[in-house]
């Protein structure tokens, strides 16, 4: 998701870290929302999180220049 939309974001190596942390926060609030309020069974939150988890830390990375 947020993967697509700021693919071309390439932060500053020391100051860049405000957007990075609040991509962070708004993605982990809507997860907590979406893994509280909408009723799924276990192994489907357990994938969510994966999949999440793995978007954000590719996402970084990208935007650091490392991948």
């Amino acid at each position: 998701m947020f993967a697509l939309a700021l693919q071309g974001f390439h932060p500053a190596p020391l100051g860049g870290f405000i957007l990075p942390l609040i991509v962070f926060v708004i993605v982990g609030l809507c997860l907590w929302l979406v893994e509280t309020y909408v009723p799924m069974a276990q192994p489907f939150k357990v994938v969510l999180r994966v999949v999440v988890v793995l978007i954000l830390v590719l996402w970084l990375l990208r935007s650091f220049g490392l991948v």
